[in-house]
């Protein structure tokens, strides 16, 4: 990582274009595969075939990431949200991506969201407007089974475009 990706503040938050694809899955192996051992070799799934991509990008580097996908008319999933490990105490890029995923799921037509969570992730979500539905063990790892309150999401009806967002404070 050069200096100057050390310093950037400004992030983009959108759907995944061309590369970025690739990028993505090649941070979700770091995470998954690599760093927490939840996976053997790779993540990848059938979600992957009908997933929407999102990301969150330091300048042109994937540095965050989640899917999406309707598994039956107006339920919708979010999974597979992962923060690079030198960004996760840089502004709020999880939260944005969970914003982005959600909102792009209600300009859609959700009338549902959920994700099964990490138990260690569970408060970000909660203060999101999350609320748990139950629990559930996944990968040989506890999760929970939780939903979001639309109610608190802008519908976001071009995730191409996404936004930007500069994070406070020093480097990373």
């Amino acid at each position: 990582m050069s200096g100057a990706e050390l310093l950037t503040r400004d992030f983009a938050v959108r759907a995944a274009r061309g590369a970025e694809m690739e990028a993505a899955f090649a941070l979700r192996r770091a995470v998954f595969v690599a760093e927490q051992g939840v996976f053997a070799r790779d993540d990848r799934d059938a979600v992957d075939a009908v997933a929407l991509p999102l990301v969150a990008l330091a300048g042109a580097r994937v540095v965050g990431t989640v899917r999406i996908h309707e598994a039956g008319p107006g339920v919708w999933w979010g999974s597979r949200l992962a923060v690079a490990a030198d960004h996760r105490r840089v502004g709020r890029l999880g939260a944005e991506l969970i914003r982005l995923a959600v909102g792009t799921a209600r300009a859609r037509g959700a009338t549902s969201f959920h994700a099964h969570v990490q138990r260690r992730n569970a408060a970000l979500f909660r203060r999101l407007h999350w609320h748990i539905e139950g629990e559930a063990e996944l990968h040989g790892r506890p999760h929970l089974s939780m939903s979001a309150s639309l109610a608190h999401y802008a519908p976001v009806p071009d995730p191409a475009t996404g936004w930007r967002l500069a994070a406070p404070g020093g480097g990373a």
